[in-house]
């Protein structure tokens, strides 16, 4: 545990969750209050040459759970948070992907309005880093949300490349993992070195 942020979320009032907008600046508080300034900064400058996210503060992923953790327990509804997600999506900094993922993951159906797969591939409507789509998925799996069966991974993977290895990564999670979708793993299109020490592990598992 953070002391910094145990002290700081120790002085907040849960009446800052009310609306979305006060919400989201919670968090955004949240997340620096580990990291300096100067961290924060080089990991911005960062983050803006790759192109990958809006902002990386740098945020340790134990602090992110806590805060995550206090949000869900202190706020008014299980709906308020849910209605968090598609918002720190949009906003795409580093920490609010992660933390959506966490939202997602520790909400049920109800609060969502959609079982949590489905809530997560809503979400993806542009073409993601590969390794965010894992990390959200692993936060869905390690919830007790299991990946879905071979025909909605076979369904998916159909719809453009990028869900052809969304799909790869999803099958990477799975316990036991099916020797029915070998070929969606072989046929994939071609990845970054992460994605392709995964494609490996696969088939060498199936084989």
């Amino acid at each position: 545990m953070n002391p910094d942020l145990d002290r700081w979320l120790s002085e907040q009032s849960p009446k800052r969750l009310r609306r979305k907008r006060s919400a989201l600046r919670f968090l955004r508080e949240g997340y620096t209050i580990s990291v300096s300034a100067y961290t924060n900064k080089v990991r911005t400058d960062i983050t803006a040459q790759s192109g990958g996210f809006t902002s990386h503060i740098g945020s340790p992923l134990p602090d992110l759970r806590q805060l995550t953790s206090w949000v869900l327990t202190n706020a008014d509804s299980k709906r308020s948070i849910a209605k968090l997600i598609p918002a720190l999506w949009r906003r795409h900094g580093r920490e609010d992907v992660l933390v959506a993922g966490m939202f997602l993951a520790n909400l049920d159906e109800d609060a969502l309005g959609q079982p949590p797969w489905m809530a997560f591939i809503h979400l993806l409507q542009r073409k993601e880093p590969l390794l965010v789509v894992l990390e959200v998925a692993e936060e869905l799996v390690r919830a007790g949300h299991p990946v879905p069966d071979d025909a909605w991974l076979d369904a998916a993977a159909a719809q453009s490349p990028q869900w052809h290895q969304y799909c790869v990564l999803f099958l990477s999670l799975r316990s036991p993992r099916s020797l029915t979708l070998h070929r969606l793993v072989e046929t994939a299109p071609p990845g970054g070195a992460i994605f392709e020490r995964i494609r490996q592990r696969l088939i060498q598992a199936e084989g």
